[in-house]
Parts: structure tokens; sequence; C-alpha cells
């Protein structure tokens, strides 16, 4: 079996669905179709023990997989299943074309400016309609980063390593809102 924390979250079970054994499940993958089919086998994880699961059927309702699993029939087999991780083995992933990264490899790399100058490590990468943004934990607190081309000019996930050319003021610009917060609303380092 796979190191659970070296595993990729693909999704999270939001509830049951029915008295059949079926389970709804908020996507965390660009891939929903393909990770979520019959005869896939999903990882999940309580009281520190993990345990695969096998899907026996799905369908889609509203963007969301609804879904049930080999052996688990009724509501209450699957009702403690309820907010747990669904994960799969890194290697299971999709290949992606170049200059395509999965939100994982982004986390923990180092953003640095053009000219050497050292910003901070992601921390995690947000997305949305705006477009995605790396927020990075940086020396003088959180910073927001578009995941643009122009702006993320080299990207070197085996390295670990994330090479910015900031337009003026993008760097500011968060440290900027910070000092306009109360004291109570910043956050502590």
């Amino acid at each position: 079996m796979a190191d659970w924390d070296s595993m990729v979250l693909v999704g999270r079970i939001a509830r049951t669905h029915g008295l059949k054994g079926h389970v709804i499940v908020n996507p965390e993958t660009d891939f929903p179709h393909a990770r979520f089919k019959v005869g896939s086998v999903l990882w999940t994880r309580s009281d520190g023990a993990e345990r695969t699961l096998t899907i026996s059927a799905v369908r889609f309702q509203q963007g969301r997989p609804v879904i049930a699993f080999e052996g688990l029939a009724t509501i209450d087999e699957v009702e403690p299943l309820a907010g747990q991780e669904l994960r799969v083995p890194e290697d299971t992933l999709q290949p992606l074309e170049a200059g395509q990264y999965y939100q994982h490899q982004l986390v923990g790399c180092m953003v640095e400016t053009v000219d050497g100058a050292r910003v901070g490590a992601v921390a995690k990468v947000e997305g949305g309609a705006g477009g995605t943004r790396l927020v990075v934990d940086g020396t003088r607190g959180e910073i927001q980063i578009p995941f643009a081309v122009d702006i993320c000019v080299d990207v070197d996930v085996p390295g670990k390593r994330i090479r910015i050319d900031p337009p003026d003021g993008l760097l500011e610009l968060n440290e900027t809102k910070r000092s306009r917060l109360p004291a109570a609303g910043r956050r502590q380092r």
C-alpha cells in the first residue's frame, strides 16, 4: 500500500446519497470523469488506518460524482465515510503536457525574483474564475502571486523553484493591504 502522506488528494466525500450506499464527492481534480469511474481504486483514512475503496457505480449530478463502492451497499455502511479525503498514489495521475503542473507539485517550491531575491515558499495554490494564484509564505507575510506565464517565468518542479518577474508593486501590494488591517486582524508569526 502507498504511503498516505505521499498520495495526492483527488476528492472529499461530502455526504451520503440515498439509502443504497452511495456518496456524493467534492472532486479535487481537473479530470473527475477519468478519476471517478467504475473500477477505479481510491484510498481513504480513518483513525490512522488506510483503506482502499473500489468504485462499483458512478454518475454525475451537478458536476459532482455520486459513487458506490464495492462491498458497501447501505447508508449505514457509507455514513462513516462522510468528510473523508479520497487519495491516489502520485504515479496514477494522468501525465500532463509540458508547461502544465499539478497544484500539489507547486506547494513547497521556493519563489525568487529574476534578480535572485528570495520571496518565500509556496504554501498553497488557489484558483477560481479570476485565475490561479500562488500563496507564498514570505519574509514579510503572505504574498499572493498570479500564476501567469509573464510573471512566473521559470517553473522548475524537480528543483522546487519558481522564478518570478513581478510587475512593479505586486510584492508590496500584499504588504500594503496588511498594514491597513487593525492589529487584531493581522496574522502573527
